[in-house]
C-alpha cells in the first residue's frame, strides 16, 4: 500500500513537472559536482547496451550517448520521455515507458544499466526486490552506475515526515502550486554494501558534496 501511495505521488509530480524538471541541474551549488558527473558517466558506459531506469528528460541519457553502444531509456513519464530526442544523443537510442519494478517485462538483457536520481524513490522495505529485478535483466560481468542527491538536498526541500520503516518524506510544488508528498531516502555506503553483498565485485561509493556515485559490476559466476 504504501509503495502504492508514493509511486502515484511521484508519477503525478513528475508528470507535472516534465516541461521544467531539468531545473534541478541548474542550481548554481551543484555545477562542480554536475560537471564531474557528467564526465564520469560517459567514460564508463564505453561500447555497453545500456538500460537506463528512470531516464526522464534524457539529462543522464546524452551523457551515456558519448561512449555507450545503443541506450534504452526506460522511465514511467510519457512527457518526460518525449523529450529525449531533442536532445544531442551520440548513439542509438530507444525510449520505453516501463514501471521500474517491472524491468522483467523489456523481454532482453544488457551488459549495463545506469539509474540517476532514482534509488531514492524505492521504499527501504522495496530496495533489495528492486535491485534484484535490475540484476534479472543484466547479463553476468555488466556494469551498474547509479547517482542520487546527498542530504546536502535537504536544504531545498527539508525532510518533513518519517514513518515506521525509516522512510522519509518531502513536499514538492509544482509551478501551479500543487504540493506533494514525495519519497526520498539518503541510504548510506554500508546499506548499498550490505544490499549488494556478494552479488557484485568492483563495488566503489563516492561522497559528492551534492550528490553521491556507487558503481559496481555483477559476478560472473
Amino acid at each position: 500500500m504504501e509503495q502504492e501511495r508514493a509511486g502515484d505521488q511521484m508519477l503525478a509530480y513528475y508528470g507535472e513537472r516534465a516541461a521544467v524538471y531539468d531545473r534541478v541541474y541548474a542550481y548554481p551549488e551543484r555545477q562542480a559536482d554536475l560537471a564531474e558527473l557528467r564526465t564520469r558517466v560517459a567514460a564508463y558506459f564505453t561500447s555497453r547496451n545500456v538500460l537506463e531506469v528512470a531516464a526522464g528528460t534524457g539529462y543522464w541519457t546524452t551523457c551515456i550517448s558519448q561512449s555507450a553502444d545503443q541506450v534504452n531509456a526506460t522511465d514511467m513519464t510519457p512527457e518526460a520521455l518525449s523529450q529525449i530526442h531533442q536532445r544531442n544523443l551520440r548513439c542509438p537510442v530507444s525510449t520505453q515507458v516501463v514501471d521500474a519494478y517491472q524491468l522483467h517485462t523489456l523481454g532482453q538483457a544488457y551488459d549495463a544499466a545506469f539509474a540517476g536520481l532514482w534509488f531514492s524513490h524505492v521504499l527501504k522495505q522495496d530496495q533489495a526486490r528492486w535491485l534484484q529485478g535490475l540484476h534479472s535483466v543484466l547479463h553476468p560481468g555488466a556494469r551498474v552506475m547509479m547517482i542520487d542527491n546527498s542530504e546536502a538536498q535537504n536544504q531545498r526541500f527539508p525532510i518533513v515526515e518519517t514513518d515506521g520503516d525509516g522512510n522519509t518524506f518531502q513536499l514538492r510544488t509544482t509551478d501551479a502550486g500543487t504540493e506533494y508528498r514525495v519519497l526520498k531516502n539518503f541510504p548510506t555506503p554500508a546499506r548499498l554494501r550490505e544490499l549488494l553483498g556478494a552479488q557484485v565485485v568492483d563495488l566503489t561509493f563516492e561522497q559528492l558534496t551534492h550528490y553521491w556515485l556507487l558503481s559496481y559490476t555483477l559476478r560472473t559466476a
